[in-house]
């Protein structure tokens, strides 16, 4: 039972939602996000949700070493750091690369880090929703160099993975009883055999949260299934000098390629903007209609 005194939760206007069948969501989760949260079950593979905050101009980092990650971009806004955890939290991964794990030297990929005020709620919904206690976080790395003793995998109470290739493997053999590796490829992790593992291990939701390469890799194979995006009211602009990161990088669609996504609820609180867009498969005419 959540203690009645328990921290005020932020409040996401929505001014627009498709109308949803059922809701992962009850009570004051509810109440704070507005509108139904559910996810549909992609055939033979999880349901991959890419989860994002960007500028105006679609700056999602200023890639400095003081500044390398999203809080910088959103302004650390605390109702886009509670929907980061609301979609931890019905997850049963989540998925980021090893950029972005060095990003976040300190960070833990859970709900309750990102958003302290969710920890009793979002292990009461996990637990409803049959879920483990915390999402397995999935680090994807060709080289295999990621620091096991991280925090965000030294945690003893929640799951690690390395998705990793034959030399990243290699030199993990010696590695922590916490931290469990996988050898996916001989060059590089292919987006596909990534999916794979990750649906080998019975996961339903996971979770992207980046970078923009790993991002690039699965839309390039046309794996993503929803796009939730924070537009953060500020432009960074990018130079030569200071070329910055897009929300995808390492891919470039043609114009008959590009995917299309139709866009499911629009929201905001304060300046910011919530986009969820789920992946529009269909043809030029359904597209229209």
């Amino acid at each position: 039972m959540i203690d009645v005194a328990a921290p005020a939760l932020p409040r996401i206007e929505h001014l627009w939602a498709e109308p949803a069948f059922g809701s992962a969501l009850s009570g004051r989760l509810a109440d704070a996000y507005g509108a139904p949260l559910t996810f549909e079950q992609s055939v033979g593979r999880p349901t991959i949700v890419a989860n994002f905050v960007s500028t105006l101009d679609g700056v999602v980092s200023y890639v400095t070493p003081e500044a390398a990650g999203g809080g910088e971009v959103s302004g650390f806004f605390g109702p886009d750091r509670f929907v980061m955890g609301l979609l931890r939290a019905v997850s049963d991964a989540v998925l980021i690369g090893a950029g972005t794990l060095r990003a976040g030297a300190a960070e833990a990929w859970t709900p309750d880090y990102i958003y302290p005020a969710l920890a009793l709620e979002a292990a009461a919904m996990r637990d409803r929703l049959g879920l483990a206690p915390q999402p397995t976080t999935v680090v994807v790395s060709a080289s295999g160099q990621v620091d096991p003793a991280h925090p965000g995998l030294a945690a003893p109470d929640v799951p690690a993975l390395l998705v990793t290739t034959h030399a990243g493997r290699e030199r993990f053999d010696a590695s922590p009883s916490g931290l469990e590796v996988v050898d996916a490829g001989s060059e590089r992790v292919e987006p596909e055999a990534l999916v794979e593992e990750l649906a080998h291990r019975g996961f339903g939701v996971v979770l992207c949260e980046g970078g923009p390469h790993l991002l690039a890799g699965l839309l390039e194979r046309d794996l993503v299934d929803e796009l939730f995006l924070t537009v953060a009211p500020q432009i960074a602009g990018r130079s030569h000098r200071a070329p910055r990161l897009g929300l995808v990088e390492g891919v470039a669609f043609s114009v008959a390629d590009a995917p299309w996504w139709r866009l499911v609820s629009l929201a905001r609180s304060g300046e910011h903007l919530f986009l969820r867009y789920r992946r529009q498969r269909g043809t030029d005419d359904e597209r229209e209609a």
